[in-house]
């Protein structure tokens, strides 16, 4: 089945990193899949997420290593921190520091032990926080783990019970080691798998096959709400959505859209009360009134017939000053994101010229001015930001990029002619890359 799995993926020949904790599961698909990679063409190696939450924890670091060894896989282990006072919870926080690790992989895909009883419980679990369809379609086969890399999660157990894997680590004689924390009923997750699901089970025989097909159908039903969507949005851009596409729709379409658009950008899905609220100001405030609603960890804010996202987290500082001295990427302060700096020839700022004065780069303080071409005048960055409609919350956040104390480029907007680079010279070309909102908060 994992073989199967691996090829119904598209991942014959790849790279792939399988998580193992230690447990049975982990430590079963680690020996299912150090099996078929060869004849795959597969690349494996395993990791291991030390959390540090178990007295525990360094044995079980210790006996994935040693499984390890055994398989001639590698092993990779990483400790992480998790905050226990987390508004996510433990099992939340442990998870969002677990999902960061994995996403720092130079692989093709991740490969994770879950399984039909693990479905069964994120089904129930979510239908008792009152998820909406996408949060009940529960765990897919397969999906994308970050789209900047194409990084992939699977999980090739997905269509096996807990009961059959144990019976596959069993005959292949596999060592494992039990975490306690999994009888654990303060756990939402362990008094489901302990007290819940096999009472349900004694009453219903097959649940765990029945809430497979039933998580399926929603997947099915969350993938047409998606489609719908993108029709609904009028091709709109990733980062903002017209107030005319939500207009004439439903109350339901609408607040489907708005749903998908939060969504695009890496947030998960807010109240309903929320999502409502936002929804009714969005369309019925005056055209000039400075729309500024909660929706989860963002705000949702309006400018020009147009809704925008602004982080509710910590805000960047007001005031900062970073030197550019030809590295390739340049870290902005925390909320910002980087500016990413492509080497080109002929084209973009004149490395000869920027090296000369020496580059800074700080925000916005007021009075900048630039030349954007010689049959141009010297304008202000105000006019500037105006005439590309760049939202007013958003001003302060850019950075700007001098040569001394000339003002030579600026995101979205462009650079100093006086500072383009010759056809015959080596040039830079500036990119401002935001951070994701959905990795701000």
């Amino acid at each position: 089945m994992v073989e199967q799995a691996l090829l119904d993926a598209g991942l014959a020949g790849s790279r792939i990193v399988v998580g193992v904790s230690g447990g049975v599961d982990s430590v079963a698909l680690l020996h299912a899949l150090a099996q078929v990679a060869p004849g795959l063409s597969v690349s494996l190696c395993a990791l291991h997420v030390h959390h540090g939450l178990s007295a525990h924890a360094d044995d079980w670091a210790r006996s994935c290593s040693e499984q390890c060894e055994a398989l001639g896989v590698p092993l990779i282990q990483a400790r992480v921190h998790v905050d226990r006072y987390s508004e996510l919870g433990v099992e939340g926080a442990a998870r969002e520091a677990r999902y960061a690790v994995f996403k720092q992989q130079q692989v093709d895909a991740v490969a994770l032990a879950h399984h039909a009883d693990d479905q069964a419980e994120t089904l129930l679990l979510q239908l008792l926080r009152g998820a909406g369809v996408r949060g009940l379609s529960a765990m897919p086969a397969s999906r994308v783990l970050d789209a900047a890399t194409g990084l992939r999660l699977v999980r090739p157990w997905l269509r096996l019970t807990r009961a059959q894997i144990r019976r596959y680590a069993q005959r292949a004689g596999l060592s494992w080691i039990e975490d306690e924390s999994n009888l654990d009923l303060a756990f939402d997750r362990s008094f489901l798998r302990v007290r819940i699901l096999p009472e349900l089970g004694t009453r219903f025989p097959g649940l765990v096959e029945t809430f497979g097909r039933a998580a399926h159908n929603l997947a099915d039903a969350a993938q047409l709400l998606e489609d719908l969507a993108a029709r609904d949005a009028q091709g709109a851009a990733a980062d903002t959505l017209p107030v005319s596409a939500l207009t004439p729709l439903s109350p339901a379409r609408a607040r489907n859209l708005l749903r998908w658009f939060l969504e695009r950008q890496h947030l998960p899905a807010p109240a309903r009360d929320q999502l409502e609220e936002a929804l009714r100001q969005a369309l019925a405030a005056r055209r000039d009134a400075q729309l500024r609603v909660r929706v989860g960890a963002v705000w949702l804010r309006r400018h020009r017939g147009r809704l925008y996202l602004e982080s509710a987290g910590r805000k960047p500082a007001r005031s900062w000053s970073l030197t550019w001295t030809g590295q390739h990427q340049v870290a902005l302060p925390a909320g910002l994101g980087c500016l990413r700096f492509e080497p080109a020839h002929g084209t973009g700022l004149s490395v000869a010229r920027l090296s000369a004065q020496g580059v800074t780069v700080r925000p916005r303080s007021g009075g900048e001015r630039m030349r954007l071409a010689p049959n141009r005048p010297t304008r202000t960055l105000k006019n500037l930001l105006q005439e590309t409609r760049v939202p007013e919350w958003e001003r302060a956040r850019m950075p700007l990029m001098f040569a001394g104390e000339t003002l030579v480029w600026v995101p979205g907007v462009g650079q100093d002619f006086r500072f383009a680079a010759a056809s015959d010279e080596p040039g830079v070309m500036p990119s401002w890359q935001p951070e994701r909102l959905g990795s701000a908060q």
